[in-house]
C-alpha cells in the first residue's frame, strides 16, 4: 500500500530524488514512451491493447468520502456489514449508503483476479484503471492483477474530486500537482518503479472547486510533457464537460486526446451533446450494469437503462462521431461484481454486444469502439 504523508511533510518532497529536470522529462516521454502504450508491467505497442474497457476500477475505496446516511427505517433491515441475498436488492438502489459496498479496495485479490479474468476470457484485453489520488490507488496490486490474469492493466495518475483528498494536496500549486503526474508517469509511483499511462480520472465537479481548476490545470501540463492521454469525470451537470474542457484547453491541454466520462448520467440534450462531439474529444458511456430507479449523486438525473445507453451510443454513430466513442462500466462498488450478484466486467462482451448489433451498430464500428479508439487516445504522442 502507498505509504501515507507523515504530518507537516510536503508530498512533491519525496520528488526529489525522482524528478527531471523538464527537458530531460520530455526525453523520457517523446523518446522512450512515443508511440507506445505505458501498461503497470511496461510500455508495450499499441496493437497489443485489443479489446479495451476504457474505465475501470480494481482496487479503490469509497467508504470515507462518499457515504450517504442510511435511511433510518432501513437501519433496523439492511445488514450494513456484508452483502446477502437478503439486502442486494436495496443495495442496487441505495449503492452509497452502505458502506461495505463502498470497500472495493478491501475485497480479497484473488477475487479481484477471478473478477477481471472473466473479461479476458471473453476476449479482453486490456483495463484502463481510473484510481487515482483521493480514492486509494494501489499499483502494486494491479500489477500482481495484470500478472495472474494476463491482462494489460493500465494505471491512472493524478487527483480526484475536492472534498476526496486531503488538505496538502489541495495546497500543492498547479507546478506542483503536474510534476507529481509526471513523476508517475516517467519515474513511477512512490518507489515501486511502476509507471501509469494515463492522466486521470481527472475528478470535477459543478461548480468547479478551486482544487479542481488547479488539477485540470496541472493535468494540461503535465500531458504537454509527457504526451500522455487524459480522461476527465466531469460534474452532474449538462454544461460541466464543456466547462472542464475549457480550462484544461486553456491551460495548454489536447482536447482530442481526452476522454469525458460518464456522459450517460450528465448530458441529456442531443443538442448539447453534439456541441461537445464537436469539439473533437472522446465521448464515453461507462456505466453500463449501472441501473436504479434513484441515483443517489444526484437525485435530479433519471440514470438510463442500458438500453437507454446503447440508442445513445447508435446517435452519436449516425451524427458521424463513431471515431470518437468509448464504452465501459465504471466498476467502483462490490455489489456490481459477479460474486455479488452483479454484471462484472464482462457486461459488455456478453450482453451490450449483441445488443448493439441486433440494433444495427455493425461489428466493424463495435471494433472501433472497443480497439480502434482506446488504441488510438492511449498512444503517447
Amino acid at each position: 500500500m502507498p505509504v501515507p504523508f507523515k504530518s507537516g511533510e510536503k508530498p512533491w518532497e519525496r520528488l526529489e530524488n525522482y524528478l527531471l529536470p523538464k527537458k530531460e522529462k520530455s526525453l523520457i516521454a517523446n523518446e522512450m514512451a512515443s508511440g507506445k502504450a505505458q501498461t503497470v508491467l511496461g510500455l508495450i505497442e499499441p496493437s497489443k491493447l485489443g479489446r479495451t474497457l476504457t474505465h475501470e476500477h480494481l482496487v479503490m475505496d469509497y467508504k470515507n468520502c462518499f457515504f450517504k446516511p442510511v435511511r433510518e427505517s432501513d437501519m433496523e433491515t439492511v445488514n450494513l456489514n456484508e452483502i446477502t441475498l437478503r439486502n442486494l436488492n436495496w443495495i442496487y438502489q441505495n449503492p452509497y449508503s452502505h458502506k461495505y459496498n463502498l470497500s472495493l479496495g478491501d475485497e480479497p485479490l484473488d477475487e479481484i483476479i477471478s473478477e477481471a479474468a472473466e473479461f479476458k476470457k471473453e476476449g479482453g484485453s486490456t483495463i484502463v484503471e481510473n484510481t487515482t489520488n483521493g480514492i486509494q490507488r494501489n499499483v502494486e496490486l494491479l500489477k500482481k492483477i495484470s500478472l495472474a490474469t494476463g491482462l494489460n492493466v493500465i494505471s491512472g495518475t493524478g487527483f480526484y474530486l475536492d472534498h476526496t483528498v486531503t488538505e496538502e494536496m489541495k495546497a500543492l500549486t498547479v507546478e506542483e500537482m503536474s510534476n507529481m503526474m509526471t513523476k508517475d508517469l516517467t519515474v513511477g509511483v512512490d518507489s515501486t518503479g511502476i509507471k501509469c499511462g494515463v492522466i486521470g480520472e481527472v475528478g470535477c465537479s459543478w461548480p468547479l472547486a478551486p482544487f479542481e481548476k488547479k488539477s485540470l490545470q496541472a493535468s494540461a501540463m503535465a500531458q504537454t510533457d509527457t504526451g500522455a492521454p487524459v480522461i476527465i469525470h466531469p460534474g452532474r451537470n449538462d454544461f460541466s464537460p464543456k466547462e472542464c474542457l475549457r480550462v484544461f484547453q486553456e491551460a495548454g491541454g489536447d482536447v482530442k486526446k481526452t476522454v469525458m466520462s460518464h456522459l450517460d448520467r450528465t448530458i441529456f440534450d442531443r443538442k448539447i451533446l453534439v456541441d461537445l462531439a464537436e469539439t473533437g474529444c472522446y465521448l464515453e458511456y461507462d456505466l453500463f450494469g449501472m441501473e436504479m430507479i434513484h441515483y443517489q449523486a444526484n437525485p435530479a438525473v433519471d440514470m438510463p437503462s442500458d438500453s437507454q445507453r446503447v440508442q445513445e451510443i447508435k446517435f452519436l454513430i449516425d451524427e458521424g462521431y463513431e471515431d470518437q466513442i468509448m464504452m465501459a462500466h465504471d466498476v467502483h462498488t462490490r455489489h456490481r461484481l459477479l460474486k455479488y450478484g452483479g454484471h462484472g466486467y464482462s457486461h459488455i462482451q456478453v450482453n451490450i454486444i449483441p445488443k448493439m448489433l441486433k440494433r444495427g451498430i455493425s461489428q466493424e464500428v463495435v471494433d472501433k469502439i472497443q480497439i480502434d479508439n482506446p488504441r488510438t487516445w492511449l498512444t503517447f504522442k
